[in-house]
């Protein structure tokens, strides 16, 4: 009879689980890269390949280990595409030691000190009758809203970024990418 209960408890485990693990939420990929919910921001935007430039000027502006840290962080992950937008000479500038604050602020203005998930922002959106002010870390507020089903965020300038794979958890917080780069007020 013991052993009857235990492998009964075994399997009800072994289904309980295999169930959990079958209905879990899973990572969008990423530029067809797997998005791991157990990494870090830049533990996942290393992987990414469309996320190289964005990693570049994050160890050039010295944000590596903030990113890396305990967080809640929301990410707006401009893609490469979207960092070629910018003329190449700026981005060239940009990425200088001299221009390193300057930098560092415009990577800010894509973060968020909070853990912010798609269908979060959306009900704020809806809280605040179409739009709602989004402040984020570099000191900027992007303005949300629904464009359909999509969010997009204007920043101070009037620029218009799309979030085309939203959703992705990190172990810190989680990422939007976004098809442009935003930036402070000029």
């Amino acid at each position: 009879m013991k052993t009857l209960i235990a492998l009964t408890a075994t399997a009800l485990t072994l289904g309980t689980a295999a169930f959990a693990e079958s209905h879990a939420m899973t990572n969008p990929q990423v530029g067809g890269a797997d998005m791991f919910s157990d990494k870090t921001i830049v533990e996942n935007a290393v992987n990414s390949p469309i996320h190289t430039t964005l990693v570049a000027a994050v160890q050039q502006a010295g944000l590596v280990d903030t990113l890396n840290s305990e967080g809640p962080f929301t990410v707006f992950a401009p893609t490469d595409e979207a960092f070629g937008m910018i003329a190449e000479d700026s981005l060239k500038a940009l990425m200088m030691d001299e221009n390193k604050a300057q930098l560092a602020q415009i990577l800010t203005c894509h973060v968020v000190s909070a853990n912010a998930m798609s269908d979060a922002i959306a009900g704020m959106i809806a809280d605040d009758g179409g739009m709602h002010p989004v402040p984020t870390v570099g000191g900027c507020t992007l303005q949300a809203k629904m464009d359909g089903d999509k969010i997009t965020l204007t920043d101070e300038n009037g620029r218009e970024a799309t979030v085309t794979t939203a959703d992705v958890m990190q172990s810190n917080g989680v990422i939007h990418v976004i098809d442009r780069v935003l930036l402070p007020k000029s």
